[in-house]
């Protein structure tokens, strides 16, 4: 046999079942053999991994990458320089940039953009009251899947309810899956409204305008209309313990939902906020201690399928305002989550299996990626964090890949951290080092991306149905006679 492009010797391989000694054989991209050392084909480079853990590049489906259009906050470059030294392998972005991606030209203008990318990637398109009618040729034009912002985002109003379910009937005999940010904007709007002209500029005030009951109404309001059409949903963000029983119920119907949180809901609260201040502004808020465990403890049951970081940077300027409302919402996270997950594995949080689910498995299923990716087994892309669980660090914000330098990490011991990813069998990162010539090498998952087959429900009752007259009824509602009493 002709000798393999590389082969990783003496690591653990860990999946969401197990951990094994094993060595794993990388050509041409792809992973062509798992086992025991003695049975690796020859290979033209042998990297050792003793001591070391192999785990599938985490895949997070949720990052705000700022290109085109906001270039002073991030780049396609910067924000996948940080995936890579962050473990992370795939990325799906947003549609919130300038342009945003509602249109076909504007989709090609980021997949442009993105030609920078040192990992692979999935484009959100996005999804509101303008964009239902086009949503096929936005699929056709490179998009992997949809978000709509049912909360409060600058410059984008949430969509209608009308809006939200037709575009779930759209989406349903695609078997698409939409990403909703859950907040309800009508009671956000007021709240907040009335706090401003009543002066509250602190940073708790955020938190008062956007109360745990405007995620749980929207949760359930998302979740009834994709139910009855039958549409597969992935609801962004998580950040209240209260909707959790809304989730596990629907989960128990059989309603096709995802759900993802992040660090920063896991491991902040408002104590944090009293620190920190406008720094922590971000939608959803962070919130009162009491919702933290929770959030772990529905991670651990699978209610909770995955982890995300909401990567969203911005400029310490745009973050560091004395009023709140000035304060640019979100934070940097994707290159700082592997690293912090693995500290509260390290704490006896959960396991290291655990992780690989949350971070890998799970968001490869939702997205119609597993086997290709998500798993360290042949036939699969070699996307690979190589971590040295014993690995002591110091987050320094200074020290990030983002063009953004403001985390509210900064400082904050972790032990456990990624020092080799790979993507597709090729460095992007090397001895916790960027490799700068992998710029580019990203590609998108459209291509490989298999969702399963449609789950499509009511459709005789879908808008596109109904505006046609069915056969039998009579053109008109006029009544053609009345018979005498």
């Amino acid at each position: 046999m002709e000798k393999v492009d590389a082969v990783i010797r003496g690591g653990q391989v860990v999946s969401a079942d197990q951990i094994v000694s094993a060595s794993v054989a990388i050509d041409g991209g792809l992973i062509v053999a798992v086992g025991h050392d003695d049975m690796m084909p020859a290979a033209r480079e042998e990297i050792r991994a003793d001591g070391l853990f192999l785990l599938p590049g985490a895949i997070d489906s949720h990052v705000h990458f700022r290109d085109p259009g906001y270039p002073h906050k991030e780049t396609w470059k910067s924000g996948s320089a940080a995936a890579a030294c962050g473990g992370v392998t795939t990325v799906f972005d947003m549609p919130n940039t300038n342009p945003a991606t509602g249109t076909v030209e504007s989709v090609r203008v980021k997949l442009k953009a993105a030609e920078s990318s040192y990992v692979d990637y999935g484009i959100h398109g996005l999804f509101n009251d303008d964009t239902i009618d086009r949503m096929e040729q936005l699929l056709e034009a490179g998009v992997t899947s949809f978000c709509a912002f049912a909360g409060t985002t600058a410059g984008h109003p949430a969509p209608t309810d009308g809006a939200l379910l037709e575009g779930f009937e759209t989406l349903a005999p695609l078997g698409i899956r939409a990403v909703v940010h859950v907040e309800n904007s009508s009671i956000v709007t007021r709240r907040q409204l009335k706090i401003q002209a009543a002066g509250r500029i602190d940073a708790f005030a955020h938190l008062a305008g956007s109360p745990d009951v405007c995620e749980v109404e929207a949760v359930g309001r998302v979740i009834t209309l994709a139910e009855w059409a039958g549409a597969r949903i992935h609801i962004a963000h998580l950040s209240s313990a209260d909707s959790l029983y809304l989730i596990r119920d629907a989960k128990r119907r059989g309603v096709d939902v995802t759900v993802e949180t992040c660090p920063q809901y896991l491991l902040l609260n408002t104590d944090d906020m009293m620190r920190m201040g406008g720094l922590l502004r971000m939608n959803p808020p962070i919130r009162e201690p009491r919702h933290n465990q929770p959030l772990w403890d529905a991670l651990a049951e699978g209610v909770i399928d995955m982890i995300a970081t909401d990567h969203a940077p911005h400029s310490p300027d745009e973050k560091l305002r004395e009023n709140i409302w000035s304060c640019d919402c979100g934070v940097v996270g994707i290159e700082t989550q592997m690293a912090l997950m693995l500290t509260e594995i390290q704490h006896g949080r959960a396991s290291l299996m655990d992780y690989v689910l949350w971070s890998s498995v799970n968001p490869a299923k939702a997205w119609g990626l597993y086997g290709t990716k998500g798993t360290i087994s042949p036939g699969a892309h070699a996307d690979i964090a190589i971590v040295d669980l014993e690995q002591r660090r110091v987050v320094s914000q200074r020290k990030l890949q983002s063009i953004s330098k403001i985390s509210p990490w900064h400082g904050r011991n972790t032990h456990g951290a990624p020092v080799h990813t790979l993507v597709r069998g090729r460095f992007v990162m090397r001895d916790s080092k960027l490799i700068t010539e992998a710029a580019g090498w990203g590609r998108s998952i459209k291509g490989v991306q298999a969702m399963p087959a449609p789950l499509a429900r009511n459709t005789d009752r879908y808008t596109k149905a109904v505006v046609t007259k069915p056969l039998g009824v009579p053109q008109t509602a006029l009544v053609l006679a009345l018979n005498d009493v």
